[in-house]
């Protein structure tokens, strides 16, 4: 167990995070956004593949891991087989938390950490399947705010992309 000054320790090695200067439009603009990402994360038990392609612009970009997707290709990061134990589980969940957003007029970055939760049967205990960070750059499209890229990314570092 880390004690109080360990923690300390961390979060004075770890980089500050940039503040904004907040208007009203901003704080709509963020929610926006979180909105996406919480439609996104309600989406993934969706059977249908393409519904993903809806979060992103034409271009986007998924990375999962060393895997990359761009525009139509999206879809096949989420073509599963019948035997997936995620849609087979008597629940599945994904929390989000610690969202952090950052609007610059039509473009945005957004990073966020999840945790992805299974229950195989109504008694049983619940399973972390997967905890890790969204690392995204954001357009808005007609109105809509929509993924440039996407990056699944574990561990404590960040992609070699992102840029905060």
């Amino acid at each position: 167990m880390i004690g109080a000054l360990g923690v300390a320790g961390m979060l004075a090695n770890s980089p500050p995070a940039r503040t904004q200067n907040h208007t009203p439009q901003t704080l709509v603009e963020r929610q926006e956004i979180l909105d996406q990402i919480t439609r996104y994360y309600y989406n993934i038990l969706n059977p249908d593949p393409q519904s993903f392609r809806a979060f992103y612009v034409a271009d986007g970009e998924l990375i999962l891991g060393t895997r990359s997707y761009k525009g139509d290709e999206i879809a096949k990061a989420y073509a599963r087989g019948a035997d997936n134990p995620n849609a087979n589980a008597f629940s599945f969940n994904i929390v989000v938390g610690n969202p952090l957003i950052v609007i610059k007029g039509n473009t945005a970055t957004s990073k966020v950490t999840f945790t992805e939760v299974r229950l195989d049967k109504a008694d049983g205990q619940p399973q972390i399947v997967v905890q890790a960070r969204e690392y995204a750059t954001w357009e808005k499209v007609n109105g809509k705010w929509l993924y440039k890229k996407r990056n699944i990314f574990a561990g404590t570092k960040h992609p070699d992309w992102w840029k905060e």
